[in-house]
């Protein structure tokens, strides 16, 4: 492996995750602006934004734990954690803080361990993982985009019901 591989594998992470490239918004960008209540709201048969998050938070993990061994997701559930049940205004506003913050320290995780992978490391099943996770974040922001603006139509108007 190349150290230009190593840097491209990081790239892509990041390009899909919070540093703007030509495909459109990342996960972190669709993020931008969504408050605790929109992230909760549902539509009948798709999951919420908090889910997604949760979702995507959870198959970083998994990555992560291909990368420098097992260690527990941190939130009750797997590949679909469940959030809990609704709860009061402030406190909402803390469980999403928690959740986007569980978000970019797995994904600062996830990079730190690929950062510091060996060639031998390296092999093409880890390489296919690390990448689907980044192609993982994009599909989840398209979907957090169609919950953004199916929202914004279910209120009727232009202005963003998401703060």
């Amino acid at each position: 492996m190349a150290k230009t591989d190593l840097q491209l594998l990081l790239l892509t992470l990041d390009y899909g995750f919070n540093v703007a490239s030509w495909h459109g918004p990342n996960l972190m960008g669709v993020l931008r602006g969504v408050s605790s209540t929109a992230a909760r709201r549902r539509f009948p048969g798709r999951k919420c934004i908090g889910e997604q998050v949760l979702h995507a938070a959870y198959w970083k993990q998994c990555v992560l734990n291909k990368v420098i061994g097992p260690t527990p997701f941190p939130r009750r559930g797997s590949n679909w954690p469940t959030l809990p049940d609704a709860p009061a205004l402030a406190a909402a506003d803390a469980l999403w803080k928690a959740d986007l913050h569980l978000l970019r320290d797995l994904h600062a995780r996830l990079r730190a361990g690929v950062a510091n992978l060996s060639a031998v490391q390296l092999d093409a099943k880890l390489t296919r993982m690390i990448i689907g996770a980044a192609f993982h974040d994009i599909y989840h922001a398209s979907q957090i985009k169609l919950l953004k603006r199916m929202l914004i139509k279910k209120q009727g108007r232009r202005v963003s019901p998401l703060r």
